[in-house]
């Protein structure tokens, strides 16, 4: 069966998380990633929180599936003859280095639509241009700058990281958008285009929530959180969901750091609750039958229900709740979601085996497509398809052997 992507060529000049993260879905999809790397070193998260000495850190394995990798002095004549082969040949371009680095290479925007007019030019940047367009950004910063850390905590403490990398994992998957629809594009136009992500604007579009309750609060307090005074601005709340929906996370049994569940109380779904903790009259009294009427003791109400959670494993409680209809998730750890059995058979935890890692588990692809399959397979190692991508190229084995004496592979 064909792959999505298949007859795609993206020349990979992607580091660290932001810009892999979006060409390792590429790959998984069917396209033909070549990793373009410095010789000797790589990608530095190839050595960076390594578990085992001398082997590509899992940072690395974890990010870069189902790619080629080719090594290429870019400062160098020779490895500058080599780029200019590989971008007229490629479909699309990434890269996700700071601002002019691949112009300062001598490869601007306007000189590789020269060399290749149908080329889909993507990069990922932190910020867009203007004051901030030379900053640095790093995933925390990202969050710090596009609205998230500022909403994400309780009240009463400091602003917090998520746990979830919206700054750069998030801002890849921006990228994959960008870049399909520039090739759709292309399939009427026959010419490429720039496409350009920063990471700060993608993590402020996953916080549009909390852009449209700054807006609310010029109209009154936001009375689905929990917070007791409103300022000028939305407020950290907890794990209030947020939504139309009250919810919040509730202790369980036995007590650990995370035998909680997150509960939402629909209107339809008070009476189950009611039910299954005990106190079937609140689904008749007035001061609890309503939304309207529990909404000013949304504290009350959960601490009803944490009387009965704490009582029970997350796992008896997800279920109980689960088959009275009622919105539930048990908090998972990394360390229960990687020996989860259903997401093991589902295919969204996979294990891999690395020539010098071993096997090791990874998260496969969450995109699902019929009629393209996705098989994740395991990173490469430092330039491990030099002879077989530059042999494409119509090089010969003399001149590859030239080239790997001289450096520039």
């Amino acid at each position: 069966m064909s792959k999505a992507l298949e007859g795609i060529r993206v020349l990979d000049m992607t580091h660290v998380q932001s810009g892999p993260s979006a060409t390792q879905v590429l790959a998984w999809l069917g396209a033909d990633v070549i990793k373009l790397e410095a010789p000797g070193r790589g990608d530095i998260t190839r050595g960076q929180l390594r578990d085992l000495p001398s082997v590509d850190s899992l940072y690395f394995t974890m990010l870069n599936s189902n790619k080629r990798s080719i090594t290429l002095d870019m400062k160098s004549e020779r490895g500058k003859e080599i780029f200019t082969r590989l971008v007229r040949d490629a479909d699309v371009l990434v890269e996700n280095f700071g601002p002019g680095v691949v112009d300062r290479f001598g490869f601007p925007w306007e000189r590789l639509a020269e060399l290749n007019p149908r080329l889909v030019y993507a990069s990922i940047k932190g910020f867009g241009e203007g004051r901030y367009a030379h900053f640095k950004a790093y995933e925390v910063v990202a969050q710090a700058m596009g609205g998230s850390m500022s909403t994400t905590g309780f009240d009463d403490g400091p602003p917090t990281a998520t746990g979830a990398q919206i700054g750069d994992s998030g801002t890849g998957i921006h990228l994959v958008a960008a870049i399909l629809a520039a090739l759709y594009q292309r399939v009427g136009t026959g010419r490429g285009q720039r496409v350009q992500v920063a990471m700060q604007e993608a993590v402020l579009n996953l916080c549009r929530v909390k852009l449209r309750d700054q807006q609310r609060l010029a109209h009154g307090p936001l009375a689905e959180y929990p917070n007791e005074v409103f300022g000028a601005e939305v407020p950290r709340s907890g794990n209030a969901s947020g939504g139309g929906q009250p919810g919040w996370a509730l202790r369980c049994a036995p007590g650990g750091p995370n035998d909680y569940i997150y509960v939402i109380i629909q209107p339809p779904g008070w009476r189950q609750v009611a039910e299954l903790i005990g106190r079937p009259e609140l689904a008749q009294d007035p001061a609890w039958s309503t939304p309207e009427a529990r909404l000013s003791k949304l504290d009350k109400m959960f601490a009803l229900i944490e009387e009965w959670t704490e009582k029970h494993s997350k796992w008896e409680v997800m279920d109980a709740l689960n088959a009275r209809g009622v919105p539930c998730g048990p908090i998972l750890s990394t360390k229960e979601l990687l020996e989860d059995e259903t997401l093991a058979e589902l295919g969204a935890v996979v294990e891999v085996d690395h020539p010098e890692r071993g096997r090791f588990k990874t998260v496969g692809c969450p995109l699902r497509l019929s009629d393209s399959p996705v098989e994740v397979e395991r990173s490469p190692l430092l330039g491990e398809h030099n002879d077989e991508v530059l042999t494409e190229l119509g090089y010969t084995r003399e001149q590859l052997a030239d080239l790997r004496a001289a450096g520039v592979i």
